[in-house]
């Protein structure tokens, strides 16, 4: 009988715990869907038991070929270096044409998705397995044609020609880097397929935007009529935004003196407070 109670206690006790945790979670989840209406952000970004490290040369390709990272505060670097260890490990690099596969490739790449995704909670981009990485372009099977760079959301695949992602960051005002736009078009699609915080602002962001556009006549005249974004943004949404954000890392503040609107709905999108944007 006295056994009998105690495993009753027990069963109670879990119970308990359980209904606890439960609460807890769905009481956290309500108070941050308060804050992010709110503020259009999540309640917190970085939270890690465990911070990854990358290797000695790893970390040197990191602050000698990529800017932003030095633009970071110590703090900042830290997470910074953590997210690009994480998303190396998470993802398959795979080479083609006889490019090998090195520390310099598998850091630029993933630095670049941590650089747009630094606003995030979630940053792995669940929507990439692999990163598929050519010497130049490549023939397509997509459209029978040669590409510096596509995103195939059927495969979870992402495939650029190393020579263009390079030529990318040679120039980093001409608001031209192949990177920076195949991982925006995954991030886009990742964002209509998941439901974590920051797809879900990225998703509703971008759907004020382009109601932003839709409905503001003389605004969306101005942006075709203007030099500031190339042609190619004008393909459709897609490219729109891909190029758009392109030219939101590359050149800040001509994008914010020319188009504050445009500029405060992309900078919402990718929760951008950091590095002086």
């Amino acid at each position: 009988m006295e056994n009998l109670d105690l495993t009753s206690k027990i069963i109670f006790g879990v119970f308990l715990i359980v209904m606890l945790v439960i609460f807890l979670y769905y009481g956290f989840k309500l108070i941050e869907m308060g804050y992010v209406l709110k503020y259009k952000k999540p309640l917190y970004n970085h939270l890690y038991f465990n911070l990854k490290k990358l290797s000695d040369n790893q970390k040197g390709v990191l602050n000698n070929q990529f800017s932003f990272y030095k633009r970071l505060t110590n703090k900042e670097q830290i997470y910074f270096e953590h997210r690009v260890a994480s998303f190396i490990k998470d993802k398959d690099f795979i080479d083609r044409e006889g490019i090998k596969i090195t520390d310099e490739i598998k850091v630029l790449i993933s630095a670049t998705a941590i650089m747009l995704t630094f606003g995030f909670r979630d940053f792995y981009i669940g929507y990439i397995s692999k990163i598929v990485v050519y010497p130049s372009k490549f023939y397509s099977n997509t459209n029978n044609v040669y590409h510096k760079g596509e995103f195939n959301p059927r495969l979870k695949a992402l495939v650029l020609s190393w020579e263009d992602f390079k030529l990318g960051f040679n120039n980093e005002k001409d608001n031209l880097n192949l990177g920076i736009h195949e991982f925006t078009h995954a991030i886009h699609i990742n964002s209509m397929k998941e439901r974590d915080v920051s797809s879900n602002i990225f998703s509703d962001s971008f759907r004020e935007l382009s109601d932003l556009l839709s409905k503001n006549e003389t605004l969306r005249n101005t942006l075709m009529a203007s030099n500031y974004f190339r042609k190619y943004a004008f393909t459709n949404q897609f490219e729109f935004l891909a190029v758009a954000i392109e030219n939101f890392i590359e050149t800040p503040k001509d994008f914010k003196n020319e188009f504050p609107e445009v500029y405060s709905k992309i900078r919402q999108m990718l929760n951008f407070n950091f590095a002086g944007y």
